[in-house]
């Protein structure tokens, strides 16, 4: 089992960034593919970007690549999404995720454990 916690949202302007931090605690909490969606109003969850156990590989939805980039530490407590440029269509909460399935998915329904969110709005 393991908890999520995130931290760092907030209001920022166009063309500003944010970093976003998710900590893992509990049992292995090291070992469990990450990711992190986002819900904005009136909208279905949305993939955000994702990493492996070892942090060697991520992924990124076509609307943040090149904007978003996801890491964790070095003892795979702490996830991080870096965010830059945002645009005002970057605004929802953003949620991580975790999972102990092998391979990569873009699909909440894949992801066993959840944080509380955290709420990103971004002015015009």
């Amino acid at each position: 089992q393991v908890q999520l916690v995130e931290s760092g949202g907030g209001l920022v302007q166009a063309g500003g960034s944010l970093r976003l931090s998710c900590a893992a605690s509990g049992r292995t909490s090291n070992s469990y593919r990450m990711a992190w969606f986002r819900q904005g109003p009136g909208k279905a969850r949305e993939f955000v970007a994702a990493i492996s156990r070892s942090g060697e590989r991520t992924y990124y939805s076509d609307s943040v690549k090149g904007r978003f980039t996801i890491s964790r530490d070095n003892a795979r407590i702490t996830t991080y999404l870096q965010m830059s440029t945002l645009k005002p269509e970057d605004t929802a909460v953003y949620y991580c995720a975790a999972t102990t399935n092998l391979y990569y998915s873009t699909s909440p329904d894949n992801y066993s454990y959840w944080g509380q969110g955290t709420q990103v709005t971004v002015s015009s």
